[in-house]
Parts: structure tokens; C-alpha cells; sequence
């Protein structure tokens, strides 16, 4: 049984994390902000456990990390400004709380070091995701050259301007930073390994890609793409899906992603790791947003595309779990349709503020929309 810090764990997936490390018999502390984008007019305390002690501050506040710090022998590190959009235009702010906060805890931790470190990454650090061309070599570095107005073919071509094919992206694959949030999350991953070592702290990092499930922040415009068709269709508003809707990502559901942090922390083979924690299936975001609105019982409800794309926005990426499976044991368990069936079950329950429009308008008025 170990004393666990959670830095931003009195968010979606923070707290699923923290419930799988108290049902693990350990003691879990959580350190959060509790930012009004995230948590709306909740303070985001009452969702957590009640064995969950929390420290409400700020990850670069250098008093409150240390606080925190006391007494324990392990840490999750969660705390991030999430958004690819947004990160493009709140750069400072991205820069200052997912770079700067990493740093300063990691500071604290030459003075306390603990065992072991896991920190979140993201899919996003790979941008575009591997393909193979038509001669099957694979292609680490995939881009599309121009992007307009409803063209007619969205996908990634090779150099003599034939189609690519999207295959699971292993870790292995080199990162293509596409956004400041990317960037950030990779400045992320290098500080914690990089950090590690020298002060002799065990380092994981868990590459996450699309999260879905009960607990999402449904007025937060920025968050999982699951949540923001969720908060649509339940204000009766049609889901906004940009390009044709035939880009594919790989859904995983919160549950398999607290299990996979758990055992990050708790497995000798991990140490020193990363890896991504996906489903392993890929899906189209067309085939997800009629999904939902099946399992939301809202199927006359018709996505709108957009057929437009978002500067940063990637055509495919989607996960290779084998190195996950090998070395953590990790196969995510839950059904997806299932998965969505609860998430719907849970959305019902709730009152959400259509912010996409706010976040759609951002965007356009700063050019951030091809």
C-alpha cells in the first residue's frame, strides 16, 4: 500500500484513476485547480471519493506542490491544459501550466523523491499517425500539403500523389508536433524521463489516445470528441464534424485507461517505459457521432459536416497496443458499444452548455479553420 499524489485528479480521468487506486488499497491525495473550463460551476470536489484528500492548487505553484508532496511515495501526473485548437492561440497559457507545472514538480521531487512518476502523455505527439505506401514501406512522416474548403479528397498522398494507407501507430513511430498542445505533451514526456533517473525516481509515460466515458466535462468545447457530440445532441443540436468524417481514431474507455495507470505504477517491468494505451480499433468519427446518437435514442438528429479542417487537426491516427500487452498486460476490456450505451445512460442525467459555436467562432476569427 503506498501514499499517491494525483496532480489534476479531480478531473474526468483523474478520478476514475483515484478510484482504482483506492479499490487497490492505497491511500490517494489529489492536487487540483479546479479550473472553471474543466469543471464548470462545480467545484469538482464533490465528485471525488470521500477517502480522497484534496489539495486545491495550482501545479506551478511551487508551495502548493511541495504540500502536496508530504508523506507520499508515488505520483500521477494528470495536471494539463487539454485542447488542440485552443492550445494554438492560448499559447502562453498551454506553454505555462502543461510545461512550467511539469517542471516545478519535478523540482519539488529533487528534494522528495518518490518511487515512481507516471505521467499522461497523447496521441497528439505523433500528429499524423504511420502508413505504408503502395510499395508497403511505412511512412513515419505523412502530411497534407494544402487544406480548403470542401476539397475532395482529405487523405495524405506520397510524393508522386498516391493514396497512403493508415496503419496502428506504434510507439516507435518519431513525433510530427503538430500543435503547441503536442508540443507540450511531449516536453511532458522527455522532463519525466529525463528527470527520472539522475534523482534515482522509476519513470512511466502512458501515450493516451481518445478517452470516452461517465464523468466527461460536457460544456468544456475543447475536451475528448466524444463528450462535445454528447453535449450537442443532448441540447438537440446537430454534432459539427469537420473534413468528410472519415478520419479514424481509436476510442478507449476511462475504466481501461485508470487500470492501465494503476498497474504503470505498480509494475517492475514498466519503469522506464512509454506507452500507448488505446483499444486497438480503430473508427470512423462519422461512425461514432450515428453511434452515439443511436445510443442516445437522438437518431433523427444528423451530424453536420463542416468540410473543413482545423489548422493542426490530423487525417488518422489510431493505436498499436502490442507493446502495452506486452509489457503492462494491457488489453482493454470494455466494449465500446457498451461503453456507449453508459455514457449515454449517463449524459441524460446530466445539464450541459453548448459552448461549440464559442470555440468554432475562436477559431475562425483566428484563422484556425482552412
Amino acid at each position: 500500500m503506498e501514499n499517491i499524489l494525483i496532480t489534476g485528479g479531480a478531473g474526468f480521468i483523474g478520478r476514475s484513476v483515484a478510484n482504482e487506486l483506492l479499490a487497490r488499497g492505497h491511500q490517494v491525495r489529489v492536487l487540483d485547480s479546479l479550473i472553471d473550463q474543466v469543471h464548470g460551476e462545480t467545484d469538482g470536489a464533490e465528485l471525488l471519493d470521500d477517502e480522497v484528500e484534496l489539495i486545491v492548487g495550482d501545479v506551478r505553484d511551487k508551495d502548493a506542490v511541495r504540500r502536496a508532496l508530504r508523506g507520499i511515495d508515488s505520483v500521477v501526473h494528470l495536471a494539463a491544459e487539454v485542447g488542440v485548437g485552443q492550445s494554438m492561440y492560448e499559447v502562453e497559457r498551454y506553454t505555462s501550466t502543461n510545461d512550467v507545472g511539469t517542471a516545478v514538480l519535478f523540482e519539488a521531487l529533487i528534494d522528495h523523491p518518490v518511487r515512481r512518476v507516471v505521467t499522461a502523455s497523447s496521441m497528439s505527439i505523433y500528429g499524423e499517425g504511420l502508413y505504408r505506401d503502395a510499395d508497403g514501406a511505412p511512412i513515419e512522416d505523412a502530411e497534407r500539403k494544402t487544406l480548403r474548403d470542401g476539397q475532395a479528397n482529405w487523405e495524405p498522398l506520397d510524393r508522386a500523389g498516391r493514396p497512403l494507407t493508415p496503419v496502428a501507430t506504434p510507439e516507435w513511430k518519431r513525433p510530427n508536433l503538430a500543435s503547441i498542445y503536442a508540443l507540450n505533451k511531449y516536453v511532458q514526456e522527455r522532463t519525466t524521463h529525463i528527470m527520472g533517473s539522475p534523482y534515482g525516481i522509476e519513470t512511466v509515460c502512458l501515450r493516451l489516445f481518445n478517452v470516452y466515458g461517465p464523468g466527461q466535462a460536457l460544456s468544456n468545447p475543447y475536451t475528448g470528441v466524444l463528450a462535445i457530440f454528447a453535449s450537442r445532441l443532448l441540447n438537440g443540436q446537430q454534432p459539427l464534424i469537420f473534413e468528410d468524417g472519415e478520419q479514424r481514431r481509436d476510442f478507449v474507455h476511462v475504466s481501461d485507461v485508470a487500470r492501465a495507470f494503476a498497474d504503470a505504477l505498480a509494475l517492475p517491468q514498466a519503469a522506464g517505459g512509454t506507452f500507448n494505451i488505446g483499444s486497438g480499433k480503430d473508427r470512423s468519427v462519422l461512425d461514432v457521432a450515428h453511434s452515439l446518437a443511436r445510443a442516445m435514442g437522438k437518431n433523427a438528429i444528423a451530424p453536420e459536416i463542416v468540410g473543413k479542417a482545423r489548422i493542426g487537426d490530423i487525417r488518422h491516427c489510431f493505436c498499436d497496443t502490442r507493446l502495452a500487452a506486452d509489457r503492462l498486460g494491457f488489453e482493454a476490456r470494455q466494449d465500446f458499444e457498451e461503453g456507449l450505451a453508459a455514457l449515454a445512460e449517463w449524459v441524460a442525467q446530466q445539464t450541459a452548455q453548448d459552448r461549440i459555436e464559442q470555440m468554432r467562432a475562436e477559431l475562425d476569427a483566428r484563422g484556425l479553420v482552412a
